[in-house]
């Protein structure tokens, strides 16, 4: 007999292959590359998911644990959610406070993913240009990125999720990382990043050990030639993708722990946000000067997080609830969206001032 859990898990990876195969078939299926009007499009397709997403845990989100009584949900509650306080003088009041825990960090989980995302696609594109891959190349390259950002994100946050379960003060570490990268990001966020391909570490490391073929292939990952087998540079770039994952999930998986210590909200969350990537990273590719203070923005929310991590206990005898987290990092959002197109109205009025 599976569990509630079990179930759930399969249902909604079935539901993931689903949107990723409707992701694969449409998004930019008539073009060599995606127009600014289909990414916009698909964005807000994706949103839209995740989103509705979130009314079915508002109503329905105590079957992902199976919660059918209230010893079960205490139980529940005590192991993911410590800082809850059922009110309510009913069962069903008490699991309407739960699913509404469970919706908005949920909703705060999947903000928090998709605003650092936002960095990484930065990082993926200057990747994408530093290594000459053509533009009708990105689609195969970004989806094989999202397969393997998946499979990521399921170890680390089950594993992540084992660990603070044992050993809670694994939660200080999270916490003092993040605070660490927000100041980082901060008194950096003005420095130009590089990638030098013939001299990444990553290049060398699978030249050392595999073929690699001198020239790109089309779409092809392999190709063969005199009856060897050789890998194409555009396997290797995503291979040096995948591996730009693996840090950014060092910072996004604890951030989002910092919301609720449930593995499945969080891999909600995660995969939501994961999965409008690539038509977000095609938005990007025609707004990418608009976002001039966008790591300011994530620099405050990860030190922000991280000092939450650091005194969750005070938080949590003080009454800080799930929620203000999600009205904060609105905000800030809001706010860097804000300051950056003033400073980019202010550019063009000057520009039009010079000539």
């Amino acid at each position: 007999m599976f569990s509630s859990e079990v179930i759930s898990m399969v249902v909604f990876i079935v539901f993931i292959v689903a949107v990723l195969l409707i992701d694969l078939l449409f998004v930019g299926k008539d073009s060599a590359e995606v127009s600014l009007k289909e990414a916009g499009t698909w964005s807000i397709i994706w949103i839209s998911l995740a989103l509705l997403f979130s009314l079915l845990l508002l109503y329905f989100g105590h079957i992902v644990h199976g919660v059918d009584n209230m010893d079960h949900l205490r139980e529940i509650a005590h192991k993911y959610a410590p800082e809850l306080k059922f009110t309510g003088d009913t069962f069903d009041a008490n699991l309407h406070i739960y699913r509404k825990y469970m919706t908005i960090s949920y909703l705060t989980g999947y903000l928090i993913e998709e605003t650092l995302s936002t960095d990484n696609l930065f990082v993926m594109l200057m990747i994408l240009t530093a290594f000459n891959v053509r533009p009708s190349s990105y689609k195969t390259v970004l989806l094989w990125g999202i397969l393997g950002a998946i499979v990521l994100r399921f170890a680390f946050i089950f594993a992540g999720s084992a660990l603070i379960q044992r050993f809670e003060w694994v939660m200080l570490i999270f916490g003092a990382y993040l605070v660490y990268a927000g100041v980082s990001m901060f008194i950096k966020r003005h420095e130009e990043e590089k990638i030098d391909p013939q001299h990444h570490w990553l290049v060398k490391f699978t030249s050392r050990w595999f073929k690699v073929f001198p020239k790109y292939v089309g779409k092809n990952f392999f190709v063969k030639r005199n009856g060897v087998l050789h890998i194409t540079p555009l396997l290797v770039v995503v291979f040096i993708i995948e591996f730009s994952d693996l840090i950014f999930a060092v910072d996004s998986i604890p951030a989002i722990f910092s919301v609720t210590r449930d593995p499945y909200v969080v891999f909600f969350s995660n995969i939501f946000a994961i999965l409008g990537l690539r038509s977000l990273f095609f938005l990007l590719v025609h707004v990418v000067k608009l976002f001039y203070y966008l790591k300011t923005g994530i620099s405050v929310l990860l030190a922000f997080i991280g000092f939450k991590l650091l005194f969750h206990t005070w938080l949590d005898e003080i009454g800080f609830q799930s929620i203000y987290s999600l009205y904060f990092i609105l905000f800030v959002i809001v706010l860097s969206i804000g300051f950056s197109l003033i400073r980019k109205k202010r550019e063009k009025t000057k520009l039009v001032a010079a000539e």
